[in-house]
């Protein structure tokens, strides 16, 4: 015969809902602290579906392109241009365009702006391809190619903006 299982006593659970807080841990181990009458509210917020308007996100190139813009018009330094109003060219004894101030630093000229600002975005780009060729590891000629690039890039943008600070710097042998 089979001996009857005996009832077993359930043992009290208790109900989990989250995590544990500091509080509650500390409650535990200290009773006498806070007693029964300290407990944490357990607030239930209402569900309220508020509508969502969704807008569709530019394309990531008219972000780049929108920020190279801005970036345009700040290096061209347009609020030396609406203060100072400089002369957009200047012209030699022989009526030949300058398009660098020569042998003043603190002055610029419209123009000489407008070449150094986009010297400098050849610069940015550059440093950029340099970026994108990182990621064609497995095409390796079309990685070298715009590795060829973005450093030739580089390498003339930096030429000719030192070529144009070198005009612009005084000599002091003069």
């Amino acid at each position: 015969m089979r001996k009857q299982d005996k009832p077993k006593k359930k043992s009290k659970k208790e109900v989990v809902s989250g995590s544990e807080t500091i509080l509650e841990k500390i409650r535990k181990k200290t009773p006498w602290i806070f007693g029964n009458k300290l407990r944490k509210p357990k607030i239930v917020f209402p569900k309220i579906k508020i509508p969502r308007l969704s807008l569709p996100l530019p394309p990531r190139s008219l972000i780049i392109i929108a920020v190279f813009t801005i970036l345009f018009i700040l290096q061209t330094g347009i609020i030396y241009l609406i203060i100072r109003k400089p002369p957009s060219i200047l012209l030699d004894d022989n009526d030949n365009p300058i398009l660098v101030w020569p042998d003043d630093v603190h002055e610029a000229l419209i123009i000489e702006s407008i070449i150094a600002s986009i010297l400098m975005l050849f610069f940015s780009t550059g440093f950029i391809i340099l970026y994108h060729a990182s990621k064609y590891l497995y095409n390796k000629k079309y990685a070298d190619w715009l590795l060829i690039i973005g450093i030739l890039l580089i390498i003339i943008a930096f030429g000719l903006l030192q070529f144009i600070l070198e005009i612009k710097i005084p000599d002091p042998y003069d």
